[in-house]
């Protein structure tokens, strides 16, 4: 008997009971859709979480004012960190731009319309640092920071709520109060809810305040990110007049490094995750099993009848083995429609991209039809050791 024929007699096979094999499939279908749905929303989170730490901008190192918490050590402070520590810092060797970031929660106004924002006061070099995009306007000068400017850059989101939708170009030359004082929309960034002014016009007009909240660094080379950040960890211990870096009165993290600690984190859980839902494919693989037995027992006449017709041990087995792997190829398929389903309308309501490797459908896949086969063997070799005689006389 050829591979066609075979095939053949096993769709049939198939097709003579439908619900015995929807529910066969069933285990298949639910395991191989956990799996696809949970690596999708898995690499959805990552990538959403990625996103939003290369918004800290590439080689950048950020610094923030309190005692760093180690070895069990306590207490924090937010106004350790001033803008002579950031002049000190551009003056490293490896150090490309610096930027002093100081932020309050503010009321924006415009014709009675108003709404809240996170009003960041920065300077100059924070476009570059940061790589902002544009969507209408520039960014303030480093002359307008020198002189207490009230100009301001604002978020597409933050016009939007106050100007209405699409009014990003128009927005730019016309003014928004900000705390009761008057300043002049510069420019639209994209994808942000912050309002950006010069970090002297922060200081000296909308919040009275000395200290910044953070700093942005810039890295010139890369590859001495973990050396510039000693260097600078060194030169603020000694600013501060700190001997015992345990006592740190500001903390470092870099955009790899808070990388890493992402990747780390949602490979293992969804790795634990997947583990989880392996286990459905385990149960579904064993139905598999159990059922494919009660066929063979059920077809023992049918069996015995195509061996008496010359049918061979391995024609048998072929069959049978077809399937099983029909069985859980289709399951599969069929899971990981459901799967992506339910990737999609899970980054829906989590907010986060929707994406779908192509390794996940290749081994959605590759998984089922491994099942099959691993799990169909034993049937399928049951059947072929059938003795016609045997088979044709059982009742």
């Amino acid at each position: 008997m050829d591979i066609e024929e075979l095939f053949n007699l096993a769709i049939e096979a198939l097709k003579g009971n439908i619900a015995r094999t929807l529910l066969t499939m069933l285990g298949v279908i639910i395991g191989i859709a956990s799996v696809i749905a949970i690596i999708s929303l898995g690499q959805g989170s990552t990538q959403s979480v990625v996103d939003q730490v290369n918004s800290f901008g590439v080689n950048v190192l950020t610094v923030s004012p309190g005692r760093v918490q180690r070895m069990g050590g306590g207490g924090s402070t937010v106004d350790t960190l001033t803008m002579e520590d950031g002049e000190a810092v551009s003056k490293l060797s490896n150090v490309e731009a610096v930027s002093g970031e100081m932020s309050r929660s503010k009321t924006l106004t415009v014709d009675g319309e108003s709404t809240s924002a996170s009003v960041k006061g920065v300077e100059a070099s924070y476009v570059e640092i940061k790589s902002l995009d544009f969507d209408a306007g520039i960014f303030f000068s480093e002359g307008q920071v020198g002189s207490n400017s009230k100009v301001a850059v604002l978020g597409d989101t933050v016009v939007e709520d106050l100007f209405g939708e699409e009014a990003e170009f128009y927005a730019v030359g016309e003014t928004v109060r900000i705390d009761g004082k008057t300043f002049k929309i510069m420019g639209v960034i994209s994808d942000s809810g912050e309002v950006l002014v010069p970090i002297s016009t922060a200081e000296n007009v909308l919040f009275g305040q000395d200290y910044l909240n953070s700093l942005s660094v810039q890295i010139e080379n890369g590859d001495l990110m973990s050396q510039t950040e000693e260097e600078i960890e060194s030169l603020l211990l000694k600013r501060h007049d700190i001997e015992d870096v345990n006592e740190a009165d500001f903390s470092l993290r870099s955009s790899e490094a808070m990388l890493e600690t992402v990747n780390e984190m949602t490979g293992t859980l969804v790795t634990m995750l997947s583990g989880i839902a392996a286990i459905s494919l385990l149960v579904g693989g064993i139905g598999i099993m159990n059922i494919m037995l009660v066929t063979v027992t059920e077809r023992t006449k049918e069996i015995g009848l195509l061996k008496a017709i010359g049918a061979k041990r391995q024609d048998i087995l072929t069959q049978f083995l077809i399937e099983a792997v029909v069985l859980t190829l289709v399951g599969g398929i069929i899971g990981l429609v459901l799967g992506m389903g339910l990737a999609y309308l899970g980054s829906m309501l989590m907010g986060v991209p929707f994406v779908v490797s192509a390794s996940s459908v290749f081994l959605a896949v590759g998984v089922s039809m491994g099942v099959g086969v691993l799990f169909g063997w034993y049937p399928a070799n049951k059947a072929s050791r059938l003795s016609p005689i045997d088979a044709l006389r059982y009742e």
